[in-house]
């Protein structure tokens, strides 16, 4: 009991009864007198609205919620003598970590504040590692490269990829050579005027454009 007052709550509760009023009132106040007496006797120092509106309501001396309205005035009195009566509730101990449980089993003072410091460590770039992975965003462009995509009206978007794009680095380099000059020379071939190649007797090997569409499809 808080000894700081004097006011006892059957002191409170014959004070509210003297007002008069419906019989009803008067009956449920009286109710929740004893519902909060139980509540004190069993140990409990929980004296808030929540609390004793759950176990009136559980009790079926009124619903929880009314407690908050303008008319239950009278019962949020007899509650609060009630609670100043049994004195400010009892302070949770702080929850431990498991992690800070085992640094107690560590006995050498030295190793339990590495071993502090290490975890302290690991929690703050686990948070960190958190804070990355809820603002990443990655966006994986599975498309060929060189590829374009070609858009044409009703219809679904098209990758295209050009021929260019599609040789490896041999394949072009083979080309580059198949059209150069002096591979050409070397071999005894030239082109000709429209792109045609010929051996040293003005023989046509490759037809007209041969080396004109090789270079088109290397550029």
């Amino acid at each position: 009991m808080n000894g700081k007052t004097a006011i006892q709550p059957d002191a409170v509760l014959e004070a509210l009864l003297a007002k008069g009023g419906r019989s009803n009132r008067r009956a449920s106040l009286a109710k929740m007198h004893e519902l909060c007496r139980r509540h004190y006797e069993a140990g409990s120092r929980d004296f808030s609205l929540s609390a004793i509106g759950r176990l009136a309501e559980a009790e079926g001396i009124m619903k929880g919620r009314a407690l908050y309205n303008a008319p239950s005035a009278d019962y949020r009195a007899l509650i609060g003598a009630w609670a100043v009566y049994a004195g400010p509730p009892a302070r949770k101990p702080p929850k431990t970590l498991a992690s800070h449980d085992y640094l107690m089993r560590i006995e050498d003072p030295a190793i339990r504040s590495i071993m502090q410091a290490i975890i302290a460590e690991r929690d703050k770039l686990k948070a960190q590692l958190n804070v990355l992975k809820a603002n990443i965003q990655v966006t994986v462009d599975r498309r060929p490269l060189g590829a374009a995509i070609a858009v044409a009206p009703g219809a679904q978007p098209v990758t295209v990829l050009a021929m260019a794009a599609q040789l490896t680095p041999s394949e072009r380099e083979a080309l580059q050579k198949a059209v150069s000059a002096d591979y050409l020379e070397e071999r005894g071939f030239r082109e000709g005027r429209h792109g045609e190649i010929v051996n040293e007797r003005g023989r046509t090997l490759f037809e007209v454009g041969f080396a004109r569409a090789i270079r088109k499809i290397l550029a």
